[in-house]
């Protein structure tokens, strides 16, 4: 609905004649009118504002100059006349109009221009961030709006084609699945290299063996979100999402890592001096990109839950680093990140209810408080005491109800992990490089200078990340995180601790892509040992990168 105000504004003495809501087409008829019979002197002023119910209000300005100049008073008396008969014209104008306001409209006649109405833009408000610079940790978010050039045409064809291309892309998709699910009643499909069953028959990881390498074990899906529920590792999830399969390959290296902490829980009954692999209660998983490292350390979560074992697993130990707000605590000299700790305590509340229940908290002094997350910190309280016979379970649930305990709990959490006897205790840290190089946090030096902080200078990494000590703990480190080659004596580690995890054998490989095959990422007509063979050195043992360069074999000339 557009609101017009009319009114006639003498300069002597602004006068309203008449306001009222009217038709739009009645508007453009008083303007045509007083085109047509003002006097060519009389300047028609047209302003709009937006109101704000945001409908659109005209408002037609009549001004009408009079001088005062007495060498102009004669031209002005001689025309008071005509002012008057128009000024009486326009009153009648209005009154037709307030009286047919009430009947229905009719369609308007074609005129040979229209007055169209166009709203004002209007500037939006400034947003204001209430959050501290320097206590929060953000990001400017980069557009992903893509900006046209000023000479640049429309490139409509362009825009027709992606849709069309993701179209094509989901039913193929789609038709691939229904085949998948069609060739699971034929179990012939399931064939490896040489004839080898292409999956295991072993039930569980625990049982698996030396003879299951290079074959593929079935998971479920329901089983590895509630054996991972912190999340699965992106090279995990990839695999699963292009395969449309929950299967990974038995890798021999994984083998030796279970069975390194197996031989801790349960030593061999071997004679002491005879010869086998060295037993290392902390190993740090290194290697190439893309080489299975978070696969293993998941995997092996996995296992060591399965035996029931306290699992503290971290599958993203950059976000300890990355993101939230973080304060300098007075008292320890460290940085506290609080909405890291409560994310972390409800992590680890996840899988390990059960058992921190039955385990009574063995240290009773009070637990230290710090700011909260975006609240500061209490008056007049530093600590708080735990009552009496409380357990691991009180412990963890008391730093996710209070945000200013929440450091303070994780940090008591790792001394209480270490005094655990009666079930298996493993600490698993993935993306473990990123506690040994600068954080995204900063400290403000000068009005106008800021420094980094170091990982090592967070409380909660300044808690786990230590191997010095005789707790089992593993930890694996990430290059997709683009951190950088770190030295290879690193600090707070052991010197034998690190352990190399190799990229695809060629036996793996075969397996790998054979599996592709059964899988429909590539077709028939075009898989030959030669091809595979040719994606693998060109790979060089990649596994991504072997992935994304299955599809495109094609046939040898």
């Amino acid at each position: 609905m557009i609101s017009l105000s009319v009114s006639v504004i003498d300069i002597e003495g602004p006068t309203l004649l008449y306001q009222n809501h009217i038709a739009s087409e009645i508007f453009t008829g008083v303007i045509s009118l007083f085109n047509s019979t003002l006097n060519p002197r009389t300047q028609n002023v047209i302003t709009f504002h937006q109101r704000r119910n945001s409908h659109c209000a005209f408002s037609l300005a009549l001004i009408f100059p009079i001088s005062q100049n007495p060498k102009t008073s004669a031209i002005s008396h001689s025309h008071s006349h005509s002012h008057t008969e128009k000024r009486e014209m326009l009153r009648s104008i209005l009154r037709a109009a307030t009286a047919t306001s009430s009947k229905p409209k009719s369609k308007p006649k074609p005129h040979s221009w229209t007055l169209q109405s166009s709203p004002i833009p209007t500037v939006p408000p400034p947003q204001y961030s209430f959050s501290t610079a320097r206590n929060y940790s953000v990001k400017n978010a980069k557009s992903t709006t893509a900006t046209k050039g000023k000479k640049g045409k429309f490139n409509k064809s362009g825009e027709d084609a992606a849709p069309a291309e993701v179209d094509m892309a989901v039913s193929e998709a789609q038709a691939r699945a229904r085949r998948l699910a069609m060739d699971e009643k034929d179990p012939t499909l399931n064939v490896g290299p040489n004839g080898l069953p292409l999956f295991t028959s072993t039930p569980s990881l625990s049982l698996l063996s030396h003879k299951d390498t290079c074959s593929y074990f079935k998971f479920s899906m329901e089983s590895l979100k509630s054996a991972l529920p912190e999340g699965l590792p992106t090279g995990m999830v990839k695999e699963f999402e292009d395969s449309l399969r929950p299967a990974l390959l038995v890798r021999q290296s994984f083998l030796d890592l279970r069975d390194n902490f197996r031989r801790i829980v349960d030593p061999p009954l071997t004679l002491s001096h005879s010869k086998g692999p060295k037993v290392r209660k902390q190993v740090v998983l290194d290697g190439p990109v893309s080489c299975g490292k978070s696969i293993a350390l998941a995997m092996l979560v996995h296992w060591a839950r399965d035996e029931g074992w306290l699992v503290f697993y971290v599958p993203r130990g950059r976000d300890w680093t990355h993101g939230g707000f973080f304060y300098r605590n007075p008292n320890t000299g460290l940085w506290d990140t609080p909405l890291q700790a409560e994310n972390v305590l409800k992590d680890f509340l996840k899988w390990n209810e059960s058992h921190l229940k039955q385990l009574p908290c063995q240290i009773n002094d009070p637990i230290p408080l710090g700011e909260g997350a975006g609240v500061g910190q209490l008056k007049d309280v530093d600590n708080m005491a735990m009552p009496e016979g409380s357990t691991l379970y009180d412990l963890v649930n008391t730093g996710i109800k209070h945000t200013h305990a929440a450091v303070g709990v994780v940090v008591r959490l790792r001394k209480e992990l270490s005094l655990v006897k009666n079930i298996p205790v493993l600490i698993a840290i993935d993306q473990y490089n990123s506690w040994f190089t600068l954080s995204e946090y900063e400290e403000a030096v000068k009005v106008h200078s800021r420094q980094p902080v170091h990982a090592r200078e967070l409380t909660m990494v300044n808690a786990f990340r230590s191997m010095m000590h005789d707790d089992m703990m593993v930890g694996a480190f990430s290059h997709s995180t683009a951190i950088g080659k770190l030295r290879k004596d690193l600090p707070d580690v052991p010197e034998d601790a690190r352990v190399n995890c190799p990229r695809y054998t060629l036996d793996e490989a075969a397996s790998v892509c054979h599996y592709y095959l059964r899988q429909r990422l590539v077709q028939h007509e075009v898989f030959s040992e030669e091809n595979w063979k040719k994606v693998y050195y060109l790979a060089n043992g990649n596994g991504s990168e072997m992935r994304g360069l299955v599809p495109f074999m094609r046939q040898s000339t």
